[in-house]
């Protein structure tokens, strides 16, 4: 990816915390010498090492991803910046976001292992007070469903993470921006605000 020094995401931290917030990802790799990718959430486990995913079975990029080196992207907020709001002629729009991208090398799972992930996936993305729970779905079924998936799971070899926020302009712009973004109820539009109010308190 492309990173101008004052996009680049330094600390490590903040790049597993886009990669945890935006876990829905677009994983690219080759398949029969093309390009393809799919999106799917992916889980990054506690040690930071491996991402988790499953495909289903039928789709076909499964088939020869094993001990391939694969991208995937985590796409944070983004919106555009429109250079009416800098209050000057000599400026073009523009647009701010928030990316990790994350290099690795696939491994499919067996049953156990994919079971697992799934398990660790429902934990993430259900309610602390939901009453569904994996566990106690029917076995029979579980097992029918478990079939149609094909887990993997993807040694990290490198991350890069990258935020634009603006930080090639002056404060002043910076500010005349998040003024301008905190006008727009979108949830994109609060989100870059309240990234680049951090930012500019660095």
């Amino acid at each position: 990816m492309y990173i101008p020094s004052h996009f680049k995401v330094t600390d490590e931290k903040i790049v597993y915390d886009i990669m945890k917030e935006n876990s829905f990802a677009t994983l690219c790799s080759q398949h029969n010498g093309m390009p393809f990718a799919t999106h799917l959430p992916l889980i990054l486990n506690k040690e930071n090492t491996y991402l988790y995913g499953h495909f289903a079975r039928s789709n076909p990029q499964w088939k020869d991803i094993n001990n391939q080196t694969v991208l995937a992207i985590f796409h944070g907020p983004h919106c555009y910046i429109s250079p009416s709001w800098y209050e000057t002629k000599k400026a073009v729009p523009t647009w701010n976001y928030v990316t990790a991208h994350v290099y690795g090398e696939v491994e499919l799972l067996g049953e156990d292992e994919l079971m697992g992930s799934l398990h660790e996936m429902v934990l993430k993305y259900e309610t602390p007070d939901s009453s569904y729970r994996l566990q106690d779905v029917d076995a029979e079924f579980l097992d029918g469903m478990s079939k149609g998936v094909q887990g993997f799971k993807i040694k990290i070899n490198k991350i890069e993470g990258k935020a634009k926020l603006s930080q090639n302009h002056s404060l002043q712009r910076q500010e005349l921006v998040i003024h301008q973004l905190e006008q727009i109820p979108n949830t994109d539009e609060q989100e870059i605000a309240l990234l680049m109010k951090a930012n500019i308190k660095k």
